[in-house]
């Protein structure tokens, strides 16, 4: 029921926001601000995606969970960003200080359990692969020429 609530009550604590910091700043300014955030947010989620696929392909000394879960709140607070409103644009950005990111992922990380399976990677036999291929001649040639190969062949050589 409290999730439901709250869910409810964001929009209408958003245009509260919106009224009262715009009567404040005035339209202009409000729209600047919300706008901003929401190109911060945009920029955030796409830089996120290829610093966590660097990250995550460097780090072997560091738990991957742990950058995983980092990014994942990084992106959170880009979402939130995005979302127009002043509130959700202040989580948005108390997310990104990295010490209430990592309060945050301490907190819910709490909750999580990481279990381990027995699964083994399987072995590597570097022998020769026994497969069937054909090569296709694809270097340029004059398309007005007639053709290199013989009528009854369709230009494959099958190995």
């Amino acid at each position: 029921m409290w999730p439901l609530a709250a869910f409810l009550a964001l929009p209408i604590l958003e245009i509260a926001l919106f009224v009262t910091i715009g009567g404040a700043i005035g339209l202009l300014a409000t729209l600047l601000i919300i706008f901003a955030t929401a190109v911060l947010g945009v920029s955030l989620l796409r830089r996120q995606g290829v610093e966590m696929q660097a990250a995550l392909q460097m780090s072997r000394r560091m738990d991957p969970l742990a950058l995983v879960a980092d990014g994942a709140v990084v992106s959170l607070a880009a979402g939130l960003l995005i979302l127009p409103g002043f509130f959700t644009d202040t989580l948005g950005l108390l997310l990104l200080i990295p010490p209430v990111r990592r309060a945050v992922i301490r907190r819910l990380g709490r909750n999580v359990q990481v279990r381990t399976t027995g699964w083994r990677a399987p072995e590597r036999h570097d022998g020769p692969i026994d497969a069937e291929y054909y090569e296709v001649d694809t270097s340029p040639r004059d398309p007005l020429a007639p053709p290199r190969h013989s009528p009854g062949n369709s230009g494959w050589t099958r190995h």
